[in-house]
């Protein structure tokens, strides 16, 4: 075993000791089969933004829109090639292009090598740098040490995402309409205020069910047309309180096998002061690093969630692969509902 403690709250180990899918395990094909289920008009939603959005790095200073250019052909720019040019009886018109994309700029999946956290697995009296089920970092989620470049050569070798890309990501999801009780107004939602609202819509969370939380941040992006507001977005759209422990006991006793938001991080960010040490993002913390569910962020929802409202529905079949990108920390994807 790679370690002897595991943290408190945490499912190190329950699911295998070498497992790297957490609670992806509770996608089984009975799950999958309650989500086709749920398709009654053969209806489908495209739930991603343009991967272009939010637009500039106001939201995050570290991530940058996609760069787009085009391979070369030799001395020549491979795009709108003409085919005549290398044989006179060819009509072929050729354009290829690429892309440096920031894995985690728009729409997006976090891998459960994105956040680890500090804790002394092995019982010697000194933390070390961890991720879910005991994976090392600089081991197991290896940095870019030995490379010229500082910045080339990072690799998740446990724990990637084309880890969870393999399960083909399929199932039941259950949406909460956070937007229809909270308007646009920048909300801690707390335990207590999530199970009034999923009182009030008759929503039930069952285990292995994929939860979608719709609080309306994707319309306000886009409405920003590609230059956001820093200090609007701080202000704007209902969040998770993930210093609230009844809220993230609930989501260990649900059973969620994953959990999404077209909001930046889920919860709130910068989240409420906490007391002595502690994780930044304590909602991360006990997804990623302690139960191994994978976080969905800045998703498209609004579509979705104004054919549920009006259908007094709240459950649907998922679809959302990200892409199998060996070793990556996170990936962008474009996530389908059908209902």
């Amino acid at each position: 075993m790679r370690w002897k403690n595991r943290p408190e709250g945490s499912n190190w180990g329950d699911f295998g000791p070498d497992d790297e899918l957490g609670r992806l395990n509770l996608l089984t094909p009975e799950k999958v089969l309650q989500g086709v289920a749920e398709v009654h008009e053969g209806r489908s939603f495209c739930l991603s933004l343009p991967l272009d959005y939010p637009g500039g790095n106001a939201l995050n200073k570290l991530r940058h829109a996609p760069r787009r250019f085009t391979s070369g052909r030799g001395d020549k720019l491979n795009y709108n090639f003409a085919l005549n040019r290398l044989n006179p009886d060819f009509t072929d018109v050729v354009s290829d292009d690429a892309v440096l994309l920031y894995t985690q700029y728009s729409t997006q999946w976090d891998a459960l090598a994105h956040v680890g956290g500090l804790f002394d697995a092995d019982g010697d009296g000194e933390a070390e740098p961890l991720y879910y089920n005991g994976w090392r970092a600089g081991e197991d989620i290896q940095g870019p040490a030995g490379h010229e470049d500082a910045l080339e050569g990072v690799n998740a070798r446990r724990l990637g995402i084309e880890k969870m890309a393999e399960t083909a990501v399929s199932g039941r999801a259950v949406l909460i309409d956070l937007q229809r009780h909270c308007g646009h107004e920048r909300v801690l939602v707390d335990h207590a205020r999530l199970q009034q609202i999923m009182r009030d819509d008759g929503v039930t969370v069952e285990p292995g069910d994929m939860v979608c939380l719709y609080t309306g941040f994707a319309d306000v992006i886009l409405g920003m047309q590609q230059q956001p507001d820093a200090e609007v977005l701080a202000s704007s759209c209902a969040v998770l309180d993930g210093r609230d422990p009844a809220l993230l006991q609930w989501i260990t006793d649900s059973g969620l096998s994953l959990l999404i938001a077209d909001n930046y991080a889920v919860e709130a960010y910068p989240a409420r002061e906490g007391q002595g040490c502690c994780a930044a993002l304590p909602l991360h913390e006990h997804c990623l690093f302690k139960l191994g569910i994978h976080l969905g962020e800045l998703w498209y929802l609004t579509e979705l969630a104004e054919y549920l409202r009006a259908a007094k529905r709240c459950r649907f079949m998922l679809i959302a692969p990200p892409l199998r990108l060996p070793g990556a920390v996170g990936s962008p994807l474009t996530p389908v509902a059908l209902v």
